[in-house]
This record gives C-alpha cells, sequence and structure tokens, in this order.
C-alpha cells in the first residue's frame, strides 16, 4: 500500500510538472490578420516569407496567453495584433522566449495616472508601465501611444515596444537596464560602459536619442530599444558601437523598413 501511495505522489508530481510548463497553445488569428499586419507593422512588413509565418505563429502564440482587456475602451483586432507585434519584435531572435511574467495587457482609451491607474485627473501623462505589487504581470498600455507607435513610421519612438523592453529587462528580476536574460557575461561590461557613454552624451546634448533615456540604465535602455527596432537605418547610421552590441543582445539585426509608408 505504501509503495502505491509513493508511485502515486510521484505520478500527480510529474503531471503537475508537465501542466505547468507545457508550452501555450495558439489561438486562430482573424481572417484580416495578413492585411492588418502589413498595413500596420513595418517591422513584419519587411521581413521575408518564412520569417513572416515564424511571426504570425508567435502573434498566435502570445496571445493565446495573455488578454487584452480594454479599459473604457472596446478593443479590436488590430489593438490585440499591434499589443502583440509589440511583445515579439523585440524577442524574435529567441524562437522559444515566453512572456511568463505578464498575464494581461489593460488598453486605456487616453494617457493615465501612473499612481491611481486612472485616466480622468490632471495628472495622466503616462503613456505605458509594467506594473508592480497588486499590478504585478500586468502591463497597462494607452491605445492612442500603441497606435501611435506604428503608425508613425519616420519617428524613433513605440509605446509598445519600450513597455515590452521593460518587461524584458524584468525577468531576471530587476528592471535594471541589464537584461540577465539576454546579455551574455561577455558583454555585460561593454554594455555599462556604452550605457554610461550615451547617457552622459544624452545629457551634455550630444544626442538624438530621447532625453528620458538619460533618466535611468533601466530606460535609456527601453529608449535605445525603440529607436533600435523602428529605424534600424538611422540608428545604425548614428550609433554603430551600441547598434552592434544590441544586435548580439537581441540576437537580430532588424530588417530596415522596406518601406517607410504604410500599405494603404
Amino acid at each position: 500500500m505504501g509503495s502505491i501511495i509513493v508511485l502515486s505522489v510521484i505520478l500527480i508530481s510529474v503531471l503537475v510538472v508537465i501542466f505547468y510548463k507545457k508550452p501555450p497553445g495558439k489561438i486562430v488569428l482573424p481572417v484580416t490578420y495578413k492585411d492588418l499586419l502589413l498595413k500596420n507593422v513595418a517591422f513584419y512588413r519587411s521581413l521575408n516569407d518564412i520569417e513572416k509565418l515564424r511571426f504570425e505563429e508567435k502573434v498566435s502564440e502570445f496571445l493565446a496567453y495573455v488578454r487584452i482587456t480594454g479599459v473604457d475602451t472596446n478593443v479590436e483586432d488590430i489593438d490585440r495584433l499591434l499589443v502583440a507585434s509589440s511583445a515579439i519584435i523585440p524577442i524574435f531572435g529567441f524562437p522559444e522566449w515566453k512572456y511568463y511574467n505578464l498575464r494581461e495587457v489593460l488598453l486605456y482609451p487616453e494617457t493615465f495616472d501612473k499612481e491611481e491607474f486612472l485616466s480622468t485627473n490632471n495628472r495622466r501623462n503616462t503613456l505605458g508601465m509594467v506594473g508592480n505589487g497588486p499590478m504585478q504581470r500586468v502591463m497597462i498600455l494607452s491605445k492612442p501611444a500603441l497606435h501611435a507607435g506604428f503608425i508613425n513610421t519616420q519617428s524613433v519612438d513605440n509605446t509598445g515596444i519600450h513597455e515590452f523592453v521593460h518587461l524584458i529587462d524584468k525577468d531576471d528580476g530587476d528592471v535594471d537596464g541589464l537584461p540577465e536574460a539576454l546579455l551574455t557575461k561577455q558583454y555585460m561590461i561593454p554594455w555599462l560602459n556604452l550605457i554610461n557613454e550615451n547617457i552622459q552624451a544624452i545629457i551634455e546634448g550630444n544626442s538624438d536619442i530621447n532625453i528620458y533615456g538619460a533618466t535611468n540604465k533601466a530606460e535609456f535602455f527601453a529608449v535605445a530599444a525603440e529607436y533600435f527596432f523602428k529605424r534600424p537605418d538611422l540608428f545604425k547610421e548614428k550609433h554603430k558601437e551600441l547598434y552592434n552590441l544590441m544586435s548580439q543582445i537581441f540576437r537580430q539585426t532588424p530588417p530596415e523598413p522596406a518601406s517607410n509608408k504604410p500599405i494603404m
């Protein structure tokens, strides 16, 4: 009897492990998803056919395990696809990556107050944030800011990518600009040196990287990543050393825009 109980416990333990380690499934994307991605996501538009298929599969997988919820706003197919694209772009070089530290993305109709999560007071100036404490495993995004990051193909800003890079950074427990999940030891010191040099250049007015990147190392990483993925051609031209190291960190060289104009 004792051996049967032991075997039962072992079997249950194995099943629990299998259940929790089971990779997320996929959902059926809307019939118009290809057109929506081609029209709105320059990164996807610049991929070859095989890469496009892998991108679509990652989008489907992401949407199967992360809820997209509207707060005082409707969530449409394009909203889901833009959130998922923001998530997939920075980890496209990591085929097995899953956002286990995220369960839900809340879309707000406007900017919001990051302290009270409200969009109805005069302090609502936040475009996006990764939650902590009671909001752990939740991300909040302003829907207009999410869309603007993809519509304006000439800019170097993308709120969605910015917040997902923070989430990648947080995978090791700290949002500190040192993404240990991506950053091998050989690149740690060079990366720190480049961060410090570039933050100083921003402070001195000698850089075109968004001044918000000088706030701290974590914000520099997220701001630089927006630029790196949004305008890799310009980033490579103006920040070659930083571009080369970020290519190693993200294990990809972002496709240069096939066209900076959305397909109408």
